[in-house]
């Protein structure tokens, strides 16, 4: 049995919905999967016990976004912990929240290749359009109302698979590529429950998690 960590939800996501998608999007993978839920500060001390198949991450880097003194949960040396566990073969999905608030001059996110930079306070109508590529082998596309991420991807690194458009403007949406011995993998929709559980979006988000935990 395969032994995914996962990390949901936070003060503007609700853990009930990411779970709802992530539920349905693996209910048709058939390898065998144990889900394990942890908080942040056991993360580092978990990899160095246990080596998950793979981590998912769907939570930002701020821990009280509207206090006035807001705290991070991502140190240095949960980064170097991180670095090591996926160099060494593990798999990591960065996930919408995933990919926001952390440093972007830190070791995390140059693993990602890329991070959230804004969204429109609004939330616009999305067109999610798939790159057929070995990460998703059917197309996907979508359109749902959504916190419509702009993000900064260094694309000469990575493989784009998914890429999103507004009347806000155009970005990716999508990214995965090797990492020394493991995989890594970024997804920026979606931010409301209907998105998350959207047939096309969950569909997206079975291959990637079947692409993440090929190894």
């Amino acid at each position: 049995m395969k032994k995914v960590f996962t990390m949901l939800g936070d003060y503007y996501h609700p853990y009930e919905w990411v779970k709802a998608a992530l539920d349905k999007a693996t209910e048709s993978i058939e390898e065998d999967i144990e889900w394990i839920e942890i908080p942040t500060n056991e993360l580092a001390s978990r990899l160095r016990d246990t080596v998950p198949a793979a981590v998912i991450l769907f939570k930002e880097n701020r821990v009280n976004p509207q206090a006035e003194h807001v705290e991070h949960w991502m140190t240095a040396e949960i980064e170097e912990v991180i670095i090591d566990y996926v160099s060494k073969g593990g798999a990591w999905l960065a996930w919408h929240a995933g990919l926001a608030s952390y440093p972007e001059a830190g070791s995390y996110v140059e693993m990602l290749k890329g991070y959230f930079e804004y969204h429109p306070v609004e939330h616009p109508m999305v067109s999610y359009q798939s790159v057929e590529n070995q990460i998703v082998r059917t197309s996907h596309d979508f359109e749902i109302k959504d916190e419509h991420y702009f993000v900064h991807c260094n694309t000469e690194e990575t493989n784009v698979f998914l890429q999103s458009v507004s009347e806000r403007g155009h970005s990716i949406a999508g990214w995965a590529h090797g990492f020394g011995k493991g995989r890594v993998s970024c997804l920026t929709p979606a931010h409301n429950k209907e998105g998350l559980t959207h047939s096309n979006f969950t569909n997206i988000l079975q291959e990637v998690i079947s692409w993440t935990l090929l190894r």
